[in-house]
């Protein structure tokens, strides 16, 4: 990699470095995931501004360190929090996308553009659409992009054509009657069939139950995979 680059990113996070530094997580389009030190950006008068705060698209140089990066320069592209701030539901729903992205982005392999690129346009249909199932949309894509999609339709263990009405991600997703693991959740066909729509991209309109019900579902499939859970996704459901 060269010293000095330039990329596109997503600000996932900050923390505190140092007395007047700040740690910055970014999603780069062409680089994976990069920590990156911005020095004296606590300071009044820091040449930054408010420019690396969340919900900020940038273009960015940085400078390669041995274990952090160093932000030399940092232009706003696109800053998507001034809705995202003023409706909770819309901002939980975003911090779950960064936060959830950060955690992919490790089984979506650096170099690999598809993850920033769908963090973009899901901050943008933040702005608009319905936030739960804007974002049960970019985590089932993005879990298919890593190899974690769930079977909605068909058995995941047997292939049976559905629909059925059992769903466990131990098996993958849906399950037949013959072969349900215990503790696996009765579900509305309905719902399977939402969450399938939302998967491929195509417009849906379930009830509210339904719609509860897909996030629940896309949830538990994401947090058994990465076997953890997403605070973020934690939240939205208190």
């Amino acid at each position: 990699m060269r010293e000095n680059y330039r990329d596109r990113a997503v600000v996932i996070r900050s923390y505190d470095f140092g007395e007047a530094d700040r740690v910055i997580v970014l999603l780069t389009q062409n680089h994976g995931l990069v920590r990156a030190v911005a020095k004296g950006v606590r300071r009044a008068k820091s040449r930054f501004g408010s420019r690396l705060q969340l919900f900020v698209n940038l273009d960015v140089q940085l400078y390669v360190g041995k274990n952090l990066a160093t932000i030399s320069q940092a232009d706003t592209v696109n800053y998507f929090g001034a809705r995202l701030i003023e409706d909770y539901e819309r901002y939980t729903a975003a911090c779950a996308v960064l936060e959830s992205a950060e955690r992919l982005i490790y089984a979506d392999g650096d170099g690999d553009p598809y993850l920033y690129n769908a963090v973009v346009a899901t901050l943008e249909h933040l702005q608009t659409e319905e936030p739960t199932q804007t974002l049960d949309a970019f985590l089932l894509q993005a879990m298919a992009h890593a190899g974690w999609a769930p079977s909605l339709f068909d058995c995941a263990q047997c292939q049976r054509p559905g629909p059925h009405h059992a769903f466990h991600p131990a098996v993958g997703g849906a399950a037949c009657h013959e072969c349900r693991p215990p503790g696996a959740a009765e579900v509305d066909p309905e719902t399977l069939h939402h969450l399938w729509l939302l998967a491929h991209g195509y417009p849906t309109d379930p009830t509210n139950a339904q719609r509860q019900e897909g996030h629940r579902l896309a949830r538990a499939h994401l947090q058994w995979h990465m076997e953890r859970n997403v605070s973020a996704l934690q939240v939205m459901e208190q």
